[in-house]
């Protein structure tokens, strides 16, 4: 039987699945934003809204377990300093999950995971290494469907 059995495998090893967490989650504490595949999206989610709740706390002992779990120093700078307190007074719902077409590829359904609050992306970008030029790693019909996300929400409001 099944009971109580809510962990999404993902086709990865426990370890793969758990550094795959650590780097998507870091990237959406860096970027706001993030595109992927529905259910990675709908797992880093959970692991993501985790580290947060750890950020509002901000203690030391805090500080320490997020940064053994991400493994990035700028994105837990960026989480404590920043999302922590802006999500102080806030219990819960960090992140949305907006749903776009199927990818052309392979036909996966994919997804926008992102923070909420956040609204104006470039007012709250990290302060040290934007980039700056260089390609996009978005495909055309990706940036339509993150377009088209952003004007349904922006008339919703």
């Amino acid at each position: 039987m099944r009971h109580l059995y809510d962990k999404i495998h993902l086709g990865r090893s426990a370890d793969h699945r758990r550094a795959l967490f650590g780097n998507m989650s870091a990237s959406l504490f860096l970027h706001r934003r993030i595109i992927t595949t529905l259910a990675k999206a709908k797992s880093v989610r959970r692991y993501a809204e985790r580290m947060i709740t750890f950020a509002r706390r901000g203690d030391l002992a805090d500080r320490r377990l997020v940064a053994s779990r991400v493994r990035n120093k700028e994105a837990v700078k960026i989480l404590f300093d920043q999302l922590g307190p802006h999500f102080k007074n806030r219990d819960g719902g960090y992140t949305r999950i907006i749903h776009l077409g199927p990818r052309p590829g392979d036909a996966a359904p994919m997804a926008i995971l992102e923070l909420v609050g956040f609204d104006d992306l470039a007012a709250v970008q990290p302060e040290s290494k934007a980039k700056s030029g260089g390609k996009s790693r978005l495909k055309a019909s990706q940036k339509a469907a993150a377009e088209k996300a952003d004007k349904s929400k922006s008339k919703a409001s």
